[in-house]
């Protein structure tokens, strides 16, 4: 059984770049240079509609949270402002990392930080954790955000819905930053000329939080702690059951996003929350194309990719046997099935890392 180390600091990050998977050029489906720069093209019309949107059903679920406090009436309306917080927060700061969710970069940069706090990622650090998770894409060693390692580790993944260990250590993270220390897996990804900015934020956040607590201990109430804080515990489970469905049970290793990527169908209500991310491989695979046009990508590209889960609860079904397998097994995966006439992928690169590992 071959170990696996998932720290960039590692022995799996030197063999991806001595095999030349970390340099490798990754498969694209074709599509014509002119409908590509026109799914490219950036506005602010769909974003600042869906961003009001969320901030409305926020304000108003906070508020008869409040108002019905501390009666279980208001338990409801908490729970729905938990998922806008801990869930659809985390689509908000994903998509706006990438600048394409506003034509107007202030407006990203605006949800961006909004986003980042909620979710309790350093903007900086997670930044360019982000640009490298889309350069190697589970390619172990070198991607710092790979979310289902093996073998599985059940208890951690579980208790993720409800924010035990990734939010808990987002806060250790910031209090460590504030503190004016970098980790070494930070300063790896994260160019020089950045790092104070790190510090800078996560000493910003630090005087929040020391508001809300002391607002807490004040009044003897743990209502601002449910309106700052908890919510990214309570609310966590949206983002982490699609979270999971993105890459888990697939290939590692490989250069290809048809591998190790899935794309699932998904309900209005969480597509909204999910701002669209359900369609994965599109967005790897082109992820200058903003959200709301990826539907209309899958179009136009889907004759050239796996066959899409048709469900959530169909794609827990395709993946959680596989996590189970990946227990006792960690070289087990899902190996995924592309279309009659579709191109093939490079397996030579995926074959010379598994050699390597051996």
């Amino acid at each position: 059984m071959t170990e696996r180390d998932y720290s960039m600091l590692g022995q799996d990050g030197q063999r991806a770049v001595d095999t030349g998977l970390a340099t490798a050029e990754w498969y694209h489906t074709d599509i014509p240079r002119k409908e590509m720069k026109a799914l490219m093209e950036r506005e602010n019309g769909q974003a600042i509609r869906d961003t009001v949107l969320l901030f409305a059903c926020m304000i108003a679920f906070a508020g008869l949270g409040i108002a019905l406090w501390p009666s279980w009436w208001s338990a409801p309306f908490w729970l729905a402002y938990g998922v806008l917080y801990g869930s659809a927060m985390d689509s908000r700061w994903h998509e706006c990392s990438h600048g394409t969710a506003f034509k107007t970069r202030w407006m990203n940069d605006a949800v961006y930080q909004v986003a980042s706090f909620c979710m309790v990622r350093n903007p900086v650090t997670w930044r360019w954790s982000h640009a490298r998770h889309h350069t190697d894409t589970i390619i172990v060693g070198r991607d710092p955000e790979i979310a289902v390692t093996r073998p599985t580790d059940f208890a951690k993944l579980i208790a993720n819905f409800f924010g035990i260990f990734d939010a808990w250590a987002g806060w250790q993270r910031m209090v460590y930053n504030a503190l004016g220390s970098l980790h070494p897996e930070e300063a790896s990804f994260i160019p020089e000329q950045e790092q104070h900015k790190v510090i800078r934020v996560a000493r910003v956040w630090t005087l929040v939080y020391s508001a809300v607590l002391i607002s807490t201990v004040y009044w003897q109430s743990i209502l601002p702690l449910m309106v700052i804080g908890l919510p990214r515990l309570y609310g966590a489970w949206h983002h982490v059951m699609t979270g999971l469905l993105q890459h888990g049970g697939l290939a590692e290793n490989v250069i290809d996003h048809r591998l190790n990527s899935r794309t699932v169908y998904m309900n209005p209500i969480s597509r909204f929350v999910y701002w669209n991310m359900n369609y994965h491989v599109e967005h790897h695979m082109f992820p200058m194309v903003p959200y709301h046009r990826l539907p209309e990508l899958h179009a136009k590209i889907k004759h050239d990719l796996p066959a899409p889960c048709p469900s959530i609860f169909a794609a827990f079904r395709e993946m959680w046997p596989a996590l189970v397998r990946q227990r006792s097994n960690p070289e087990y995966y899902i190996r995924r099935t592309l279309p009659d006439g579709a191109r093939p992928y490079r397996e030579d690169l995926h074959a010379a890392a598994l050699g390597a590992a051996e």
